[in-house]
């Protein structure tokens, strides 16, 4: 707080007590006290007055840098009532008192919300493994079919499962620490996986997949690296190009490691590669050739950015797309 805002807040009880002061030596001068006896009662009041003034100005800024300290030095900021001093006056004890009244209801209200946030997670992981017993019924089932509609049927339940898998991690994503663990781990196994997991979307499509350099160690959570790149490989087949390609390859950036996932695919237009991670966004791409939820690259960003990984996109419209994801080195991961 400053002066100015000081003096700002209090005009009205400044200008009060000055205007009744200057109406009293104006009396006093009507009935004919003397000068000198004025003056002497406009500097001692002058100065009683500003004393005064300059004090509580004091005052008050010490008292709210102290709450300001106290509300930095939290973690959970809504706990503020909880911990600052005893109020100084009936004022302050009144308004703490009702500022502590909304605060526990907050907190009421974010551990109910909390609580039916966890409800519902675990009501989608339950389900996503239940769903999965019928997937794996229904495939079986495609084994005693023969052409066509066998292609289709396994065609449309990898979608099916690209879905159930996205909501399993959408929810996950709500609360992260719970399911993440890292280790070292080399590129190749989680690249293989992420390949096997979409062997038939990639053979359905003609896609070749390529790769470089992959005998590289890093830090990172397995089940999560696994399923950032398959929703790369994903998006790379949904905008394929003629002749696919997709190169995956690693390269060591001093104790970082670098992996970079290529296509040459249609691209992405310029004016929307600002918003590709935002959630729900599907893009031109995804609203010409349909089936594209807006999903993949949001938890992609999010889940990157809770293992601490870096992740940029760059696309030529027509001509390719490049996904860069940036390992850290262990010692620079904060969650270990």
């Amino acid at each position: 707080m400053t002066l100015r805002e000081f003096l700002s807040d209090r005009l009205f009880r400044i200008i009060t007590p000055l205007l009744c002061f200057t109406i009293a030596i104006l009396f006093l001068r009507a009935t004919g006290t003397q000068s000198g006896v004025l003056a002497i009662l406009a500097a001692v009041f002058l100065l009683v007055f500003c004393a005064v003034q300059l004090s509580d100005f004091f005052s008050q800024r010490t008292r709210l840098r102290e709450l300001e300290s106290i509300l930095d030095s939290l973690d959970r900021k809504y706990l503020f009532t909880e911990c600052v001093p005893p109020p100084q006056n009936l004022y302050e004890r009144r308004l703490f008192n009702l500022t502590r009244r909304a605060g526990r209801a907050m907190t009421g209200a974010v551990s109910d919300a909390q609580a039916s946030q966890r409800e519902y997670r675990e009501y989608v992981e339950q389900w996503v493994h239940e769903i999965k017993a019928p997937i794996t019924a229904a495939r079986l089932i495609c084994r005693d079919l023969d052409g066509e509609p066998r292609r289709k049927l396994i065609s449309e339940l990898a979608q099916v499962e690209a879905h159930v898998e996205r909501a399993l991690f959408y929810a996950r994503a709500e609360s992260p620490e719970r399911d993440f663990l890292l280790r070292q781990v080399k590129l190749e196994k989680i690249a293989a996986q992420a390949i096997e997991n979409h062997r038939s979307l990639l053979i359905q499509n003609g896609i070749r997949v390529e790769t470089e350099g992959l005998n590289c160690t890093v830090y990172t959570d397995e089940k999560w690296a696994v399923f950032i790149l398959g929703q790369l490989l994903q998006n790379a087949a949904r905008y394929r190009g003629e002749a696919p390609v997709i190169t995956i390859s690693a390269h060591p950036l001093g104790k970082q490691v670098r992996l970079t996932v290529s296509d040459n695919g249609i691209g992405i237009p310029a004016h929307e590669l600002p918003r590709i991670f935002e959630r729900g966004f599907t893009g031109s791409n995804g609203r010409s050739r349909g089936g594209s939820t807006g999903m993949g690259l949001y938890l992609c960003q999010k889940l990157s950015g809770f293992l601490e990984l870096g992740l940029d996109i760059a696309s030529e419209q027509g001509k390719r797309t490049t996904v860069t994801l940036i390992f850290p080195a262990k010692q620079n991961l904060t969650k270990l």
